[in-house]
């Protein structure tokens, strides 16, 4: 029974990943090799992170809610962003669109989070003998994070990449990458700061992840509309 738990949560934290490779043009343009220099990145960019928090942050006792270690995890947090740049802009692509090449390392780039983050709970945890929802949630919020990660990365691939975008979008573009990539702060001040449980978090961040995949879809569409 243990086990069948343990593979249940797996399947659903590391499954959609697989899915949406197979389900999508990215298996028939064969852009595996994209996500796995884009997960690459991200284990670098979280190894750097790791040693910039371990320097600047100091371990609390209590966990209240600190505006000035929230400040400063999130300006930590923009490495993130400077590591999918050099991942979109920087690696050495297959002759792929820039359309797929940003949903291959937005998928590369949420695995690799969801193995580093959330493999090792798993294995621990979910194989215990006390049934805990816990690990079921950590598998939404895994699938919440697949959705920001594929829509960060196209608003990163219009910021970057997209040279011809209308000018009356580029604040909107800016705007969500950057709620996009404090969304680890945003919700830290919710669990923190206003005392939301566990289940409303990863209600939240899915719900955020399908309004902001809605707006990134919206606004790659009308940049790849030809201007008039």
């Amino acid at each position: 029974m243990t086990m069948f738990h343990f593979f249940n949560c797996a399947i659903l934290t590391f499954g959609p990943h697989a899915v949406y490779y197979s389900a999508t043009p990215l298996s028939e343009y064969d852009t595996l090799g994209t996500s796995v220099k884009a997960a690459v990145v991200y284990l670098v960019t979280a190894l750097v992170k790791l040693v910039c928090l371990a320097t600047f942050l100091y371990v609390s006792e209590n966990e209240t809610f600190d505006p000035y270690q929230e400040l400063l995890k999130a300006l930590i947090g923009f490495i993130d962003v400077a590591g999918l740049y050099f991942a979109l802009t920087q690696l050495t692509h297959r002759n792929i669109s820039q359309n797929h090449k940003f949903q291959a390392v937005g998928l590369g780039w949420a695995f690799a989070d969801s193995v580093l983050h959330r493999l090792a709970p798993l294995w621990v945890g979910a194989r215990g003998l006390e049934f805990t929802w816990d690990y079921i949630l950590q598998g939404l919020e895994a699938n919440a994070n697949l959705v920001l990660s594929i829509s960060l990365a196209a608003l990163g691939s219009l910021m970057w990449l997209r040279k011809n975008k209308p000018k009356a979008l580029i604040p909107i573009i800016y705007l969500c990458a950057g709620i996009v990539s404090t969304m680890p702060s945003i919700t830290s001040y919710l669990r923190l700061g206003l005392g939301w449980h566990f289940p409303e978090v990863v209600g939240f961040e899915l719900f955020t992840s399908f309004v902001m995949a809605f707006i990134s879809w919206q606004l790659f569409a009308a940049c790849q509309r030809p201007s008039l």
